[in-house]
Formats: C-alpha cells, structure tokens, sequence
C-alpha cells in the first residue's frame, strides 16, 4: 500500500491495526514514484531492527532502488545519498559524532535552556494574548522549538523565525522540500564561520572545538540533523500536548492553573498520539528475515514507531500508558537512539511552553470543537495544522516584539 493519503492524517491507528492484520508485523508499503520499502509495524521487530545496526545498516548506499530514484525526488532530504551525516554514518565514527553532539548539548546550561525558553515563549503569547484569540500552532507551537534552538546553537535571535519555514519544507517532503534543505544548509555553514570568527558559549562553538577533528561539511550537517529533529517533533509534541488537555476532562485542573498533569499529558502522547509516526530508514546489509518476511540485501525498512506503540503484543488490554512508563519508542532505540541531551532539550522545551501558556492564558479553551482540529496528511510526523483557541484577553508582559524578533522581558515564574 502506499505510505501517504489521507487516513494517516485521520485515523492511522486503525490504518496500521489494519496493515498488521493484513500483513503482520512487517508490511510492504510503496513510497512516492512506486519505490518500494517495508514497515516495521511490530514492537519486538522493531527492537530488533534497531538493536543489529551491522545487520540492519543506516548506510544509505545498501539500498537496491537508487537506479529508480530521481535527481529532485521529494524524499531525498530525508533518504539522502552520501549525507555525510550522523543519520548516515556507521560504525566507530557514528559513536565519535554522537559523543561530539551529545557532549555539545550536554555544556548547554539547563537554567539557561529553561530562560530562553520561557523569554521566548512570553514572547510569542505578547503577541497575541491581548486579542482573545490566536492559532496556537501557527503562532506558538511551531515557532518556539525552532527559536529557543537557534538561540543555544548559536543564530541571533532575529533568524530564528527564519529557519522555521525552511525546517517545514524539507520535513514535509513536498515539491519545497529541496530548497527548503538548501535554504537550511546555507544558514548552517554561514553560523559556523561567524563562530569560527567570533566563538560563543554555545553549542556550535563546542562542535567547532571537538577534538575529533569534524570538517565543517560534517558538523552542517548534523546541524541541519539536529535542528529538524529538535523543532518539528518538539512543535507537534506541545500541539498534541494542549489538545489533549483541552479535550480531555482528565486535565482540566492543570487548565485551572495547576501543572502536576503537564508531564503526564506529555507522556501519554509519547504512547498515543507520538509526533514522530515513521522515520526512514535502515538498510539490510544482506538477505535475511524478519517478521516472518524475506527481506532481500538493500532493501529499505521504515521504523513504524507509532504502530510499534500500538502493537497489542505490549498493550494487550488496549489501555492507555502513561504515569511514568517509558517504554515508548518515540526517540528511538539503538545506537541511533535520539541522544539523551536532545531528549532532554525538547522535554524542557515542550513542558515550558505548555506551562507558559497555561500560566499566561488560564482560561484558555478550543474555538471550534475537536472533531474540527485537523492533521496534516503526514506519514511521517503527526502534528496539528492549526489549533484556534479563545481567552480573555490579557496585558502582554514586555514592550511588544516586532513581526521578526524573538525575545521579550518575561515575568518570573
């Protein structure tokens, strides 16, 4: 079956219980232009998958349909060709460029990340909470990650919002992917030389100073890696965060100014509604089998993490997971398991912005009903493509940011 259409956006629990049903724990799926690549829909193949990284390669050029790929496939940003970055590198050097940006994120000062991140997020509610009424994807959700991100790598606060446009194009996968890579590989090589001339107490600056000895080309590159993969999940973590608590009578104390039920709404859509949905890819280094599927040597599996959630051989009476459980395959598994800074990062991130909100907005309700919030038709990631909210307006804490700036004084919380 194809991997896009509209039931990912409407209903893709149903569509991946549906395609184990028909298919097992392993389906055959078709990618644009008929290329085809299996999903990995079952928890335990997942592990496993992840767990043999000689068996199961993230070396792109294993795979036995680059013949019939095009030079302006929409799909290349994601299942690019000799990338020279950490997605696509193996072995010894992988774990030398994983320590590098872990060690880069881990001398990121967490009292810091917690500033930005509320600065920024007082910011952006400034400039609606007077009105009433805003989109809080379009004006919050999808702005924040990608704000306080550039902030700790590096960028003046004036290009974030910039990034955030590209980031979109090149996840989405559509005609703008390709620029939208470009845009955002420029803006990466243009910070490393600025903090080559002028280094800073921040993450590009410890990448740049590794005694690993990255080339410029590497360090863009995971860059742009890190960067994609720290703002859109993050964006669609708070989305799908806020619109549990506000369709969910289970939150609605954290609504009246509490926060004890933030980290548990958070949680529970790691398990139920995870941002990350399919990642591609792994690539088999030779024949074998999997899920009861024979796999050939080149072909392309795709990590089924929300449908791994899902899979009733670890949720065998269908409840709901949350209250601590971290079994959850949202940041992955494996030695190309999302680093644990980054985790981190987008944890304190995400609840910020949803306690900002709350605390800035405390009678915050949806303007349309739920059934009226819709998806983007994304196999890939699962967010919001736009959330309306009313309040009663409220006065803005700072000066009023302009259209482009990022920052504003907030209040002490």
């Amino acid at each position: 079956m194809p991997l896009s259409g509209p039931r990912f956006q409407t209903e893709p629990t149903r569509l991946y219980r549906e395609m184990r049903r028909d298919h097992g724990a392993v389906a055959p799926v078709v990618l644009d232009g008929d290329i085809p690549a299996w999903l990995v829909l079952g928890y335990r193949e997942l592990h496993q998958v992840t767990a043999d990284p000689v068996l199961f390669s993230r070396d792109s050029d294993l795979w036995n349909q680059w013949d019939h790929i095009p030079a302006d496939w929409p799909l290349l940003p994601m299942i690019g060709r000799k990338q020279p970055s950490i997605l696509y590198t193996v072995g010894p050097r992988h774990t030398q460029r994983a320590a590098m940006i872990a060690g880069a994120l881990e001398g990121v000062d967490p009292f810091a990340l917690k500033r930005h991140a509320e600065e920024f997020a007082d910011a952006l509610v400034d400039r609606f909470c007077t009105v009433g009424t805003a989109d809080v994807i379009a004006q919050y959700a999808m702005l924040l990650p990608a704000l306080v991100l550039a902030k700790i790598y590096g960028f003046a606060d004036t290009l974030g919002e910039a990034l955030v446009g590209s980031l979109n194009d090149m996840i989405d996968g559509r005609e703008r992917a390709l620029a939208g890579q470009q845009h955002l590989a420029t803006s990466m090589f243009q910070l490393l030389a600025d903090k080559r001339a002028e280094p800073g107490d921040d993450v590009v600056t410890r990448m740049i100073a590794d005694p690993g000895g990255f080339t410029d080309e590497e360090i863009a590159q995971d860059l742009m890696v890190m960067m994609a993969a720290g703002h859109q999940p993050t964006a669609d973590w708070i989305g799908n965060s806020l619109r549990l608590m506000l369709t969910d009578d289970r939150f609605a104390a954290s609504l009246a100014g509490g926060r004890h039920s933030v980290a548990e709404a958070m949680n529970e859509v790691l398990w139920e509604d995870t941002p990350t949905q399919n990642v591609a890819g792994r690539w088999a280094s030779r024949d074998t089998h999997l899920g009861g599927r024979h796999i050939k040597a080149g072909d392309l599996l795709l990590l089924g993490i929300a449908a791994a959630n899902y899979d009733p051989q670890v949720r065998t009476d269908g409840s709901t997971l949350t209250g601590g459980n971290n079994a959850f395959l949202s940041f992955g598994h494996g030695e190309h398991r999302c680093p644990f800074p980054a985790q981190e990062t987008a944890e304190v991130i995400a609840r910020t912005g949803i306690e900002v909100l709350l605390d800035r907005l405390p009678d915050i309700d949806l303007a349309v009903r739920a059934e009226r919030l819709t998806r983007r038709p994304s196999p890939w990631l699962r967010g919001l493509t736009d959330m309306p909210v009313s309040f009663t307006p409220t006065p803005a804490l700072g000066p009023g940011p302009g259209p482009d700036t990022g920052s504003a004084p907030g209040g002490p919380r």
